[in-house]
């Protein structure tokens, strides 16, 4: 058993809670801006200051409301300035923060106020009041529903909340929050729900504070006062939160977008010091730009300073590039790179990835340009990441190190097991699933890994996940899969083959780039269904299928494939919010497609 035990140089105090970083920078540093708030289209400065009193304000609202401490809050809502205000509102109220996706069904709003037992919400729109009214008969412990955005006969909730609470002292409120300890609960995060009912994971204040400090150690030039972040992945995944949390600890002004609709936009006016994203966005960004330039007659161009890219980072790690290369890089720097950066916003150093393995080649290419994509590894469970590549000790390919006061091991069958502050403090109330969660501290991620000699740890899957052929081959799908999806045409896609005779292949189409190459292939306006069977694409798939394959031993090759008419969607139950596949519920509703796979020609 291989383990690697991080040094703790970043511990929390037993009266630490969340809520001190607030008042630290608004006493501090009252004048420095902590947040750039969208207002009518354009980025207005928030200070520390004024933060720390919007949220005081919201806070005495919610405690005139009659809410206690350790009552649960929930927060429905798209990422906005908003989001982290609440969140610290509802902490200093000693409160729990209960986030909830913004696209999840009624049912699953229904069984997480339910489950949690929340005594009040708090929602964006008018669409999301009307979800929750659908289901408020079978919630006797929900009492209060407020709504950020101003509908017909309702005040926006801080407006409403600060009006409310104008009788509760300042004096009060503080009382409240410094009551709060490092052990006290300070929010439910409810899995994803792939394999059965979502569960709420404890997260304690120990739990984020020793987070935020081991985070801010591993990137301690980026996350620091006068820098900048742009978040727009949802903050009801605790890896954006845990980001958000680091940029009000450090200091560093953080911007929020509700989605990626308008990201180059975004980007081009907010013009971040880093940003935070999941490896699908940095995928985007590169085919975006690859088309771009084959369009425009400069592929070849593109093609070199690709490779120059790819071939400089790589040099990094062997002794560093030769004159020659160092030439070459900087005048595709000139014309290629610039250009990249430029759609970053200018300002962007760097980047962190997590959710998924963003893929070694990528990596390399992203580090090239002069954007180096830190990839992490974590859970909900790890209040975000348990390991980390950063910025004094980085290995393309893997997802780092552990983070300050964080161990992890890999157990006789592979398992990637954690421990440390981070780690959750159990299922909210559900001891059996808690149990075989952590022994003796020590979390069963459930993933497959390995650990090098420098304590680097490599994911290779997921055992859950793992399929058996009928010649008796264990195949992890996730390399496959994510080898798939960096290809331009390819949405997404899921690996089969439990129990039968060879691995197959679920595939949809991304539409903007099946779109483009239909154009170019003489079919603009063909329907994915007839694409599909497009000889001249399935021969692109088959290359894509065999550049997968060539990670992988012949047993374990994907042999057949089949193109879907539709894309896997969270409106579908297919995706989770987190843009997990749900395995199970994609398998029945292709049952057909899979045997047919299967079935000899």
């Amino acid at each position: 058993m291989r383990e690697f035990s991080a040094p703790d140089n970043t511990s929390v105090s037993d009266e630490e809670n969340l809520t001190d970083m607030v008042w630290a920078n608004a006493e501090r540093f009252a004048d420095s801006v902590g947040f750039r708030r969208r207002v009518d289209g354009s980025w207005v400065d928030v200070t520390t200051k004024a933060f720390a009193a919007d949220v005081l304000a919201a806070a005495k609202g919610l405690i005139a409301a009659g809410l206690r401490p350790g009552d649960r809050v929930a927060l429905l809502s798209k990422t906005r300035y908003e989001w982290s205000l609440l969140d610290f509102a509802i902490w200093t109220a000693g409160c729990v923060t209960v986030p909830i996706y913004e696209t999840s069904s009624a049912e699953a709003i229904e069984w997480i106020l339910s489950d949690s037992g929340a005594r009040a919400i708090v929602v964006e729109t008018d669409e999301h009041h009307k979800r929750v009214e659908s289901v408020i008969g079978s919630l006797a412990e929900l009492e209060r529903v407020w709504q950020i955005e101003a509908g017909p006969d309702v005040e926006p909730a801080v407006d409403e909340l600060t009006d409310l609470g104008t009788e509760v002292s300042d004096d009060d409120a503080h009382k409240r929050r410094l009551e709060v300890r490092a052990e006290d609960t300070a929010t439910l995060v409810y899995t994803s729900g792939t394999t059965g009912r979502p569960k709420g994971v404890v997260l304690t204040h120990r739990n984020l504070l020793a987070e935020v400090r081991a985070d801010i150690a591993a990137f301690p030039q980026l996350m620091r006062p006068g820098n900048s972040m742009l978040v727009f992945l949802p903050m009801a995944h605790v890896f954006a939160r845990a980001i958000t949390l680091c940029c009000v600890y450090a200091r560093t002004t953080l911007g929020h977008v509700p989605d990626v609709k308008n990201l180059v936009s975004d980007l081009g006016t907010f013009r971040p010091t880093f940003v935070v994203a999941v490896p699908r966005v940095f995928e985007k960004v590169y085919n975006s730009a690859k088309q771009k330039a084959h369009a425009e007659g400069k592929g070849q161009i593109f093609d070199l300073a690709d490779r120059l890219a790819v071939a400089y980072s790589e040099s990094l790690d062997t002794g560093g590039p030769s004159p020659w290369l160092r030439v070459q890089h900087a005048i595709a720097g000139r014309l290629v790179y610039t250009k990249l950066r430029a759609a970053l916003g200018s300002r962007c150093v760097a980047a962190i990835s997590g959710s998924a393995p963003l893929g070694a080649r990528l990596a390399h290419f992203f580090r090239g340009v002069g954007v180096p994509v830190y990839e992490g590894y974590g859970l909900t469970e790890t209040s975000a990441a348990a390991t980390v590549n950063s910025e004094g000790a980085f290995r393309v390919g893997t997802v780092g190190r552990p983070i300050s006061g964080t161990s992890v091991r890999i157990a006789e069958d592979g398992e990637i097991q954690i421990a440390g502050d981070v780690v959750f403090s159990g299922y909210w109330h559900n001891d059996e699933a808690t149990s075989d969660a952590v022994d003796d501290g020590w979390l069963r991620t459930g993933d497959i890994g390995e650990l090098d000699g420098d304590g680097f740890l490599r994911i290779t899957g997921r055992s859950k996940e793992i399929l058996i052929t009928a010649g008796g081959k264990n195949v992890a799908p996730a390399p496959l899969e994510n080898r798939l999806r960096a290809h331009p045409l390819i949405s997404q896609c899921m690996v089969v083959g439990e129990g039968r005779p060879f691995v197959g292949a679920l595939i949809t189409l991304d539409p903007e780039f099946a779109a483009t190459w239909a154009r170019d292939a003489g079919r603009a306006g063909a329907p994915i269904t007839e694409l599909a069977t497009d000889e001249r694409l399935r021969a692109e798939l088959r290359r894509a299928v065999d550049d997968a394959n060539s990670l992988v031993s012949r047993a374990e090759s994907i042999r057949e494939f089949r193109v879907l008419p539709t894309d896997f969607t969270e409106e579908a139950g297919e995706l989770t919010p987190s843009m997990k596949l749900r395995r199970a519920i994609v398998a029945e509703r292709y049952a057909a497609d899979i045997e047919a796979m299967y079935v000899p020609s």
